[in-house]
């Protein structure tokens, strides 16, 4: 067999060659859409490339970006790693001081950002952050102007790539202490490109229209930026504009087949779509890839009632991302409506070339739905070790990633998270999954989200207490809500405390920040 390094260029070469007219669509910070194809972005990609090359930087140097989802952004995703170098995507809904502690930590030497992300730039650099070039996408002003440097390049040769060498890296979101590095080399990254699009994966193909809401600094947008172009599948990039109206008109005005984000904004999208029902028409079957936190049943049901399909994945930054996918095998599609929405509400099982294993003190645990492990993973795109050799012990020493997350296994397979170690609750020497206990509260009728914490008690050392958002127009009182409880969960499962707050804070992922509700409420029970 021929020995071809499995690089980002065959991805390039692909999308230029056999996909170079399918559209890119990006909304730009004045609202309007700007059009362009996978030939121009692939042109463009190399002679960002040259450009780079032609400025100092050598194989394995980092160049970050500090930028929204758009074709620019694309072409930073191609055109650092064909330099040799490496893609670093800033997060920047972190703070100043955060970023810039995580450029530093990755020695990134230039930085690629959006002009309107300039002041947060500064702030940045305010903090410590340091950056031998900045290059600015839009207007400049003092800076170097991004289309000037592709400009400025010499055509030539660019450094041979071999396939284990690193093409991006992502820093973890750093709740349990501070952020670490996971570097993605070209041959993980492709594999994994190659098993997302499989149809009992992300099922992707030229056939569709792929809105990415889940941010490019977010585990590369879960490398579905990678997949569109390798597929064909024409891309839409939603720029800063979140909100569920910004978001619909996309999906609607662009005839979108795939959309992927976070919970909070589907969220967001199915309260849109019940209170303006027919204002956007969208595309029969339109599918919302969820991740970054579990989706409540309830959630998946809500969107087969608008007549769209809601797809559970579940992965880590260290695991680039995609590690289980919950599709219901052939055997469950005739089963009960219960049973076909509680599996569809599991993570589900892993995609082909990873493993898993749910693993406790007594081994691997029975699937039996009921004895709880630690999920651990191990594959082609699984983090072997974090930049700088950082936390080893997050790995056993048989080679598994421990990922920190308390699962079940049940008789299909089917692995369901029931909480992160870090966030169980133990109360009187037992514990308590607060997620379960979310999800269950998020299908009541009333209630939009829940988190639940553990808070010092003097007599059971933790009590759950609720924080709870309501529906708008909506009303709850806590008893109600504990009795919506009781008919599922051992009553020293129910919290003791249930609060109704305006929002739950989040992380820059879009998951509950819990360590924030614990301070907020840790007095609550004397």
């Amino acid at each position: 067999m021929m020995d071809v390094p499995l690089t980002i260029e065959l991805v390039i070469d692909r999308a230029e060659r056999w996909m170079g007219d399918v559209e890119v669509v990006s909304r730009r910070p004045d609202r309007s859409l700007a059009r362009t194809t996978y030939g121009a972005i692939a042109r463009r990609a190399r002679q960002l490339a040259h450009a780079l090359v032609g400025a100092g930087i050598r194989p394995g140097d980092r160049v970050a970006t500090l930028m929204w989802n758009h074709a620019e952004h694309l072409e930073a995703y191609f055109g650092i790693p064909l330099s040799g170098g490496v893609t670093h995507t800033l997060n920047l809904r972190l703070h100043p001081d955060e970023i810039a502690f995580i450029a530093n930590d990755a020695h990134d030497r230039f930085v690629i950002v959006d002009d309107v992300l300039l002041p947060l730039l500064d702030k940045v650099i305010a903090a410590g952050g340091t950056f031998e070039r900045v290059i600015v996408v839009g207007a400049a002003g003092t800076h170097e102007a991004y289309e000037a440097f592709l400009a400025d390049h010499t055509p030539g040769a660019l450094p041979p790539l071999r396939e284990t060498d690193a093409l991006g890296i992502c820093y973890t979101s750093g709740t349990t202490g501070k952020p670490k590095g996971v570097v993605y080399s070209h041959r993980s990254t492709l594999l994994h490109t190659l098993v997302a699009a499989l149809p009992d994966s992300l099922d992707v193909s030229r056939a569709d229209t792929l809105l990415p809401v889940v941010p490019m600094f977010h585990v590369n947008a879960w490398g579905l930026p990678f997949v569109c172009a390798m597929v064909g599948a024409k891309l839409v990039f939603p720029g800063p504009y979140l909100d569920p109206p910004s978001l619909l008109e996309l999906i609607s005005g662009e005839r979108v087949t795939i959309a992927a984000g976070v919970p909070t904004i589907w969220l967001g999208i199915r309260e849109a779509l019940d209170a303006s029902p027919g204002t956007w028409p969208l595309q029969p079957g339109l599918r919302m890839v969820v991740g970054g936190s579990a989706a409540p049943e309830q959630l998946i049901r809500d969107f087969d009632r608008l007549g769209m399909t809601l797809l559970h994945a579940w992965g880590m930054t260290e695991t680039s991302p995609i590690g289980l996918v919950s599709r219901l095998p052939p055997h469950l599609a005739a089963a009960d409506e219960a049973t076909r929405y509680r599996q569809r509400a599991k993570q589900g099982r892993p995609p082909p070339l990873v493993d898993v294993r749910v693993r406790n003190e007594a081994g691997d645990v029975p699937a039996d739905d009921s004895t709880s492990g630690e999920l651990m993973c191990r594959g082609p795109w699984i983090a072997g070790s974090y930049a700088g050799g950082h936390s080893p012990d997050r790995w056993t020493a048989d080679g598994w990633f421990r990922t920190g997350d308390v699962a079940r296994v049940d008789q299909h397979g089917f692995i369901q998270l029931t909480d992160r170690v870090a966030d169980l609750i133990k109360s009187g020497g037992e514990w308590i999954a607060s997620q379960e206990l979310e999800n269950a509260l998020m299908g009541h009728p009333a209630v939009r989200e829940a988190a639940v914490v553990g808070v010092p008690h003097p007599k059971w050392s933790e009590r759950p207490l609720a924080a709870i958002v309501l529906k708008p127009g909506a009303q709850a009182t806590a008893e109600e809500l504990r009795t919506h409880l009781a008919a599922k969960f051992p009553k020293f499962w129910l919290p003791d405390a249930f609060v109704f707050v305006d929002a739950i804070p989040r992380t820059s992922a879009g998951k509950f920040k819990k360590t924030e509700l614990r301070d907020t409420y840790r007095g609550h029970f004397g």
